[in-house]
């Protein structure tokens, strides 16, 4: 058994250990509020966004309205952008999103490559040996839209030039502070069906066909406008998502270490009381037993 002063050092030190944890939950109460707002606000735009891009591409003659929505005969190569954090302390939430990502593209019969964004899923893909061809690490705490412009338009590029026939986005969507969800959305080139959440986004027509939409001045120079900038406002606000869900899981995560070190505090005072009430019991029975040994003398 430890000594009473080794129990004292471990004591202080899950007390020291309770304090930074504490500190980390009460700083990720702050950002996830921050991130939620920030979700909050552009949820909307997004969704409609998204239901625009769904209309476009329920138009007749899809194929010819913009190479975007054009839809490849072979799928030769695949791209997938993967949305994590950039550090740890997050409970499961990069393993999960990881995990996730490795159980829907691991069977893809066609060769995968990724752009890994976020320092922890670039580390566990590469340890899982897959091809990260571009990586965005160490994004603001508060993420604007032209901060992250460039990972939707290097897959738009890599699309048009026929590197990759499909694109997909795996991020976590957030849905409350207990719940996150690793979601998988097809970007390239765009379907009317989706994966995953996507059916929440789709657009429901009235009865009959959808109506078709007249362009002013041009049909292309909009669609060459609205098609890549909706597509990489899809992945700002996967970003979006995902930061609210990290925060939510580290707050949680915190959360979760405070409370344990607290109960392992206690559990640690108990031994200790008990290892010192025995010291001072052995004290006493040495100087009851010294006192009768000079009272026999």
């Amino acid at each position: 058994m430890a000594s009473a002063r080794e129990m004292r050092l471990r004591i202080k030190s899950v007390k020291n250990i309770s304090q930074v944890t504490r500190a980390l939950e009460t700083v990720s109460a702050s950002k996830v509020r921050k991130a939620i707002n920030a979700v909050t606000a552009t949820r909307a735009y997004a969704t409609k966004a998204w239901q625009v891009l769904k209309h476009v591409a329920e138009q007749p003659g899809r194929d010819a309205l913009h190479p975007l929505l054009a839809t490849r005969d072979s799928v030769n190569n695949t791209l997938v952008v993967v949305v994590t954090g950039d550090r740890g302390l997050a409970g499961a939430y990069n393993s999960n999103a990881i995990r996730f990502t490795a159980q829907r593209f691991d069977p893809n019969p066609a060769p995968v490559n990724y752009i890994a964004v976020g320092r922890k899923g670039r580390d566990l893909l590469i340890r899982r040996r897959k091809r990260v061809i571009a990586d965005f690490s160490n994004l603001p705490p508060a993420p604007t839209f032209v901060d992250v412009s460039a990972i939707g338009r290097l897959a738009v590029d890599e699309f048009l030039k026929g590197n990759v026939d499909e694109v997909y986005l795996v991020y976590t969507d957030f849905i409350n502070m207990g719940r996150q969800v690793a979601t998988v959305k097809k970007l390239l080139p765009l379907e009317l069906g989706g994966e995953g959440r996507v059916e929440e986004y789709e657009h429901k027509s009235a009865n009959g066909p959808a109506a078709a939409y007249e362009y002013e001045p041009d049909q292309r120079e909009i669609l060459d406008e609205i098609i890549p900038r909706f597509t990489a406002l899809q992945v700002y606000q996967a970003i979006l998502e995902s930061q609210a869900s990290e925060h939510a899981a580290r707050m949680i995560a915190m959360r979760n270490a405070t409370d344990n070190a607290k109960e392992l505090v206690g559990a640690l005072q108990l031994a200790y009381n008990k290892v010192r009430q025995q010291a001072i019991t052995n004290d006493i029975l040495d100087i009851v037993g010294g006192a009768e040994a000079l009272a026999a003398k």
